[in-house]
């Protein structure tokens, strides 16, 4: 269905394949394009190529960098301070939501998580329908 509305460019950073395409496949129902990252290092890289970028999910545990390596990165540079950043990670992990929250995440959930509710919190985010069934605003 073709939509005015230009897509909303998400960074997807996971290190397991199948979440990422679960992920990328729940948010291209809407007005979404999502890039796909399998570590913290690659993430950063596509940041810094990638200048439309409007929503980032991190997983916390990543190789080469982790998801609070990342989101300190992001938030120590003036281009990306005010990026929503939603952290996905395991469940009992309440230091890293502690430490993710006190570095700017946006927001954070825990892995098994509903792909619906993530795709009506980023559509939330970044100002977009919350329902991917229709193309109208409210």
């Amino acid at each position: 269905m073709p939509s005015s509305t230009p897509a909303c460019h998400v960074l997807v950073a996971d290190d397991e394949p199948h979440i990422g395409r679960i992920i990328k496949m729940k948010l291209e129902q809407g007005p979404f394009r999502v890039t796909l990252a399998y570590d913290g290092r690659e993430a950063l890289q596509l940041l810094e190529q990638e200048d439309d970028i409007c929503l980032v999910l991190l997983d916390l545990m990543m190789p080469h960098l982790s998801g609070l390596d990342v989101l300190s990165a992001m938030r120590a540079d003036p281009r990306w301070r005010d990026l929503p950043c939603i952290i996905l990670t395991a469940a009992g992990q309440e230091q890293q939501h502690t430490s993710a929250m006190a570095l700017g995440a946006t927001d954070f959930l825990t892995k098994p998580f509903s792909p619906k509710k993530l795709y009506a919190r980023a559509a939330e985010l970044v100002g977009v329908s919350g329902d991917e069934s229709s193309a109208t605003g409210t």
